[in-house]
């Protein structure tokens, strides 16, 4: 019973070390980041919908390779734009997407992923990218310098 309690222990000590925390609230972003002396990665994403965005979320974003880096360096905020009726979001936070869209994703590309200073000054823009994980977390890194 003692080995099984340390394993869960261990197992869930590993996950929160990379694990991320996706904010929705832009503002409050800002303020981390600047607290925390980070960059900003803010992400458009379609997620019920855009099949870049899927591949995106599963094939970068979910690796150890960029919970990692974002750990590190960056505050993630997600601004979704969810089709399906039952994955829609609060009227508030609809509004804010629509907010940050109309100045970050003029274009409406999906997936679109802004890096940002702490006070929102754009430093480089991607989207989705058939590459390594590795190698997409250094173009982020780039934008960063």
């Amino acid at each position: 019973m003692r080995k099984l309690t340390l394993l869960v222990l261990f197992i869930l000590g590993v996950n929160s070390m990379f694990s991320q925390e996706w904010q929705t609230n832009f503002e409050a972003a800002k303020s981390q980041a600047a607290k925390e002396h980070k960059s900003i990665v803010l992400i458009f994403s379609g997620s019920d919908w855009c099949a870049p965005c899927i591949k995106l979320e599963k094939q970068i974003l979910e690796t150890e390779q960029f919970k990692s880096f974002a750990s590190e360096k960056a505050i993630l905020v997600r601004a979704d734009f969810p089709r399906k009726k039952q994955n829609q979001l609060d009227e508030a936070l609809q509004e804010q997407n629509k907010r940050l869209a109309e100045t970050y994703n003029k274009k409406g590309f999906f997936p679109f992923v802004v890096v940002m200073s702490p006070d929102g000054k754009v430093l480089g823009e991607t989207g989705y990218e058939k590459t390594t994980p590795e190698a997409y977390v250094e173009k982020l890194i780039g934008f960063m310098k």
